[in-house]
């Protein structure tokens, strides 16, 4: 798997050990109808993106669903590719072959490909119809989850986990400094003292990051209020938000799903916020970053070299596997800048459009958000569970970090924090932003970097008619 898409997959990777469900809810409990044929069997196929290996691991999730539904077989295949697309094009290869897959595990960077491709089933008239199940998990899951996984209208998966870009603090460095965990209304210029005051410490980085496009700069970009292109929503939705959410001030003014238009990559708000990234290099309070995800990064902050850093909830056990106790770092929000505008990315499942079996793809879709199986696919806190009902004292109690409930107020408390960029040419837009991004540090000119990636992406949305 290349870094692009080990990027985007490592951060909500399912890590599930030898862990089992406890039982099943009704949700997942499938109609007579659906659990079987003439032939006497039902098979799911389940394309999961990655290896094998890491199918077979989390395939264990579906343990209680086959038991609960005699006669159903669920088989998850690890398809790896170069990124999304490639991912789509051996599936697409598959389909053609006439072995389609009827599910298959999405994170938010493969939503609006995915359904662009016409590959996706819209969920909305299973939703629809089983309303009154559904209604204890949407009540407990935040609708800015739900409607990053929505797509000219349409809703394609239920968010299973998601990771916002909080900062991260080795606790130790801070102490050598003289300094606490900063209050939750920190600001950029707290950001630089604080970094400024753990260069002190030998050996050490105050700031690290790595180039991509989920928690990187773009975390500085959202907090000066730019983005590398213009926002916008579909219409459509009003059913889900009036049936789930009535009343519910978080979803005030959700639509259809985010509509990611024209290219701003050379903004005024952009290219400060690289600029930022340069200075901030070229004065010592930060390193001039690889392009890769941040297993690298967590060793580094591990054994006290780093003192700050980008992570979502699945730094939370990313430290903890890298063998730093619960107190040996701490969480707050990304510091404010114009705003404290905070990047997220989300995961689930969603079902094909050629399968077969949408009927009992959709039964165990629902259960896949019944709590019993979020707590397998977030094992180890290698990601932040959806459901908000889920995040407890003694879900983080073993890993840390202690300040823990930032990962759910980030949606809660910071109305503004919104899903990463990711139109249906999202590959093209991450290759190009690590590009661009590695240029403007090598060669310390934000500008003429973005440039270039305002130009990259006007092509690449030209490509799909965007």
């Amino acid at each position: 798997m290349s870094s692009l898409l080990s990027q985007a997959v490592s951060r909500r990777s399912v890590l599930i050990g030898g862990a089992a469900l406890l039982g099943t809810a009704g949700l997942s409990a499938c109609s007579p109808g659906n659990a079987g044929s003439a032939g006497g069997s039902k098979t799911l196929n389940v394309a999961y993106f990655g290896t094998q290996q890491q199918a077979d691991k989390t395939a264990k999730v579906a343990d209680a669903f086959i038991k609960a539904n005699p006669g159903v077989t669920v088989k998850f295949n690890g398809i790896n590719g170069t990124d999304w697309n490639d991912f789509f094009t051996k599936v697409l290869t598959q389909i053609a072959a006439g072995n389609p897959p009827d599910i298959v595990s999405v994170a938010t960077e493969g939503v609006q490909l995915f359904a662009q491709k016409k590959l996706a089933h819209p969920l909305d008239d299973f939703i629809k119809r089983d309303k009154d199940q559904l209604a204890p998990y949407f009540k407990d899951v935040h609708p800015a989850l739900v409607e990053a996984m929505m797509y000219q209208g349409n809703l394609y998966e239920l968010p299973t986990d998601f990771n916002a870009g909080n900062m991260y603090f080795n606790t130790s460095l801070l102490k050598k400094s003289g300094l606490e965990v900063p209050q939750a209304d920190w600001t950029m210029d707290d950001f630089k003292s604080v970094a400024a005051a753990i260069k002190k410490n030998p050996d050490t980085v105050p700031f690290d990051w790595v180039v991509r496009l989920w928690g990187s700069w773009t975390s500085s970009m959202y907090a000066n209020g730019g983005n590398l292109v213009t926002e916008g929503k579909y219409d459509g939705g009003d059913w889900l938000w009036s049936q789930f959410y009535s009343g519910d001030p978080a979803a005030q003014g959700r639509k259809g799903g985010w509509k990611w238009g024209a290219p701003t990559a050379n903004s005024d708000a952009v290219v400060e916020s690289l600029d930022l990234m340069v200075e901030l290099a070229n004065s010592g309070l930060s390193a001039k970053p690889d392009v890769g995800g941040g297993s690298t990064l967590q060793g580094l902050f591990s054994n006290n070299k780093i003192g700050m850093a980008i992570g979502g909830g699945f730094w939370a056990g990313g430290l903890h596997n890298a063998g730093m106790g619960p107190d040996a770092f701490d969480v707050q929000y990304f510091p404010k800048w114009k705003v404290q505008r905070h990047l997220f990315g989300t995961g689930g499942y969603g079902i094909f459009e050629s399968s077969k079996n949408k009927d009992l793809a959709w039964e165990f879709l629902k259960s896949l958000v019944e709590p019993s199986a979020i707590d397998i696919l977030t094992a180890g806190n290698s990601t932040t569970p959806s459901r908000r009902s889920m995040m407890t004292a003694d879900r983080y109690a073993p890993t840390g970090p202690k300040n823990w409930k930032v990962f759910y107020h980030t949606l809660d408390k910071l109305p503004n924090t919104a899903p990463i960029p990711a139109p249906p040419y999202y590959n093209a837009m991450a290759n190009a932003l690590n590009q661009r991004t590695t240029e403007a540090m090598s060669s310390g000119r934000a500008k003429s970097a973005l440039d270039g990636l305002q130009k990259d992406l006007e092509t690449a949305a030209a490509s799909i008619g965007s």
